[in-house]
């Protein structure tokens, strides 16, 4: 974790109090990105930086030309650059690979796709890269400031793991910051960062309680499996949410306001309604620049779900290049269609919902039970998955 080696510590000892001290708004903007950028050229190093750098400079470039045709053609730029960088060695190795063998002995050896190195963070910085250059291309007034820019590119609190911005949010809450951060502000980000470290003592934890009980799995009791299962759904929700909580937390330390990214996920009592609580900058992003570009719900049900199974194939994959996050991905679309369209189909469906909106404890249950086991395949490969869910069940269900 970034947020905890020796160099970071030295790094924020350094950069908060000069950017506290700092008077004058113009000179603390120029702090706060000589510190963004030190922060990203430190962790990513130079092979990181160079590509988000000419990503970000032909994004900047391209809204300030505010022409449909280039921004849209640089959403195409930044979508291959994170196709190549992300998933190239999975395209070519396990997709195409299983189909023709010589391409995957062709990627194992070639130097242009075995020494890929994902730049730092590079599945953000593409998806900020998209969103400003649609939101150009659909009449929003582009960011002039290079500095501005430049702060919505590297803010370094959100680099790691978001949450993901908006420059039309983003920016008003930086001008926020930069004019007036006081201790109130302070307080209350090193509370918010507190917790979050809170959260990630406890899943590291968890994680190697994971690692010790997966390779006992099979010799397990039934209970025990389910707590792992439990184990592994709390693990996830505390990295994911504990990283949002640091981030944001050193973001306010800044005067800075990010958007919220988790609201008790867990507590939900539909796929739909867990996915407006989980990720939540994720989901809206996936939302307006994916499902809606698809068409939404605007042309029936079928369409509907089939709009839903491919976005959240694609966020499965955003958050691996593998199979494993594929089914997961598939899973919650499978989910989202089913939920959000059972009471129309048949009158069962309509009686269905009737129980739910009579026993809210019952929706909530299914959901978590759907949410935890999908999760496996989040966490293993496919099969592996697949075999513990077996396992799951009574041994006379088998």
């Amino acid at each position: 974790m970034l947020f905890l080696t020796y160099w970071f510590v030295l790094f924020a000892l350094v950069l908060f109090p000069i950017y506290w001290a700092v008077p004058y708004r113009p000179v603390r903007r120029l702090v706060l990105l000589a510190g963004s950028v030190v922060f990203h050229t430190h962790f990513a190093g130079p092979a990181g930086v160079l590509p988000i750098a000419a990503l970000g400079l032909v994004t900047y470039l391209g809204g300030l030309s505010r022409s449909r045709l280039a921004c849209r053609a640089l959403v195409g730029v930044n979508v291959l650059a994170l196709v190549y960088y992300k998933y190239a060695m999975f395209l070519s190795k396990q997709v195409l690979g299983a189909v023709w063998p010589e391409v995957a002995e062709y990627s194992a050896a070639s130097p242009y796709l075995k020494d890929i190195i994902p730049p730092l963070a590079i599945s953000f910085f593409v998806f900020e890269y998209v969103h400003y250059l649609l939101d150009v291309a659909g009449g929003s007034e582009p960011l002039r400031d290079p500095v501005d820019f430049a702060l919505f590119s590297v803010f370094w609190p959100s680099i790691v793991a978001g949450p993901v911005k908006r420059y039309q949010e983003f920016v008003p809450a930086l001008e926020e910051g930069l004019a007036h951060t006081g201790s109130a502000q302070v307080c209350e980000g090193l509370l918010r960062v507190a917790l979050g470290y809170a959260k990630k003592v406890v899943a590291d934890n968890l994680t190697a309680y994971i690692a010790f009980a997966t390779a006992r799995y099979d010799q397990m009791t039934l209970t025990w499996r389910w707590f792992l299962v439990l184990c592994i759904g709390m693990r996830i929700l505390l990295d994911f949410s504990g990283y949002t909580d640091i981030a944001v937390g050193y973001a306010r330390m800044h005067g800075v306001r990010l958007p919220e990214n988790f609201n008790w996920p867990y507590l939900s009592r539909s796929i739909g309604e867990f996915w407006r609580r989980w990720h939540m900058s994720l989901s809206r992003w996936i939302r307006d620049y994916v499902y809606i570009t698809l068409g939404g719900n605007r042309h029936g049900v079928f369409r509907t779900a089939a709009n839903g199974l491919l976005t959240f194939a694609l966020c499965g994959l955003w958050h691996g290049a593998g199979y494993n996050f594929l089914v997961w991905g598939v899973l919650h679309g499978l989910g989202l269609a089913v939920a959000g369209n059972y009471r129309r189909l048949w009158w069962p469906g309509r009686a269905l919902g009737w129980v739910f909106d009579k026993l809210p404890p019952l929706g909530w249950a299914l959901t978590t039970l759907f949410v935890f086991l999908a999760w496996l395949f989040f966490f293993y490969p496919v099969p592996q998955a697949a075999h513990m869910i077996h396992l799951l069940l009574p041994e006379k269900w088998r």
